[in-house]
């Protein structure tokens, strides 16, 4: 049957890769239901010691599918959040998946992607990747990854990508944090080889552990990040429903600007 996440396995390594590459990974219901559970599997699977998340094609994640999009502008607003808690749910698995994750991040990552590459322990980028989270161009904001992504890049930069929308490259994204590294294409599997060979020197408990003390010392705790999700699940929920959330989905969807654009 055909999948949206392809998984493979070589020396303890478990690799998900995203594969929609005809609409550039974007995500619908399957593709977030089946990598929730990929990563929730490889989470608790002792064979795994390292996870890398990556796209298929030319890609790592457009974010939200258009027809996604079109049934959720259509959808109710108890819909809308049930929808994000299924979203919230994969970013917090991989948020606090215990065991080491890395984003090899080939292409373009928007919206959810970022949250995906802003969830990983390592992100390492090839330089002609963009970046965006664009939600407000729409009449939305980034409620269910913004968790993650203030916990990557820090709240100054947050807000300001946050209310701009603005697009921005992979250089960009090293300064802020989002990236770890960037590399040229062809220099990504190696520079993901040698991240991954270093990860393989550690003790496995001792990862665990070092894991989760990063998120004590940081502040962050999977109960509390779940509160969190139930209520940014009702923010995104309440927006999309709103008239300026109703205008912005439309008009993206119908490829006009919104009513709040003048001229």
């Amino acid at each position: 049957m055909p999948t949206s996440v392809q998984i493979t396995d070589r020396a303890g390594v478990r690799t998900l890769a995203l594969h929609r590459p005809e609409v550039h990974n974007a995500f619908d219901d399957a593709l977030i239901a089946e990598l929730t559970a990929a990563i929730e599997g490889a989470g608790h699977d002792p064979a795994v010691r390292a996870i890398v998340l990556t796209g298929s094609g030319a890609s790592f994640s457009a974010g939200a599918d258009l027809n996604w999009m079109r049934g959720m502008a259509k959808a109710s607003e108890q819909e809308n959040r049930d929808d994000s808690l299924r979203l919230a749910r994969l970013m917090r698995s991989l948020q606090f998946c215990p065991k080491p994750t890395l984003a090899r991040v080939n292409g373009a990552a928007y919206g959810g992607g970022v949250g995906l590459v802003a969830c990983c322990d390592i992100a390492i980028g090839a330089d002609g990747a963009k970046f965006g989270l664009t939600e407000v161009k729409l009449g939305l904001v980034p409620a269910v990854i913004s968790p993650c992504v203030i916990a990557a890049i820090g709240l100054r930069q947050a807000r300001k990508l946050f209310l701009t929308g603005e697009v921005f490259d992979a250089a960009e994204a090293q300064r802020i944090g989002l990236l770890h590294q960037v590399v040229a294409p062809e220099a990504l599997d190696d520079a993901v080889a040698f991240a991954l060979k270093l990860l393989a020197k550690a003790g496995p408990e001792a990862q665990r552990e070092a894991k989760q003390l990063a998120f004590r010392m940081g502040g962050l705790d999977e109960h509390a990040a779940e509160r969190i999700d139930h209520r940014n699940a009702e923010l995104i929920a309440r927006l999309r429903v709103s008239a300026e959330g109703q205008e912005g989905l439309t008009a993206f969807l119908d490829k006009r600007a919104p009513a709040w654009i003048a001229g």
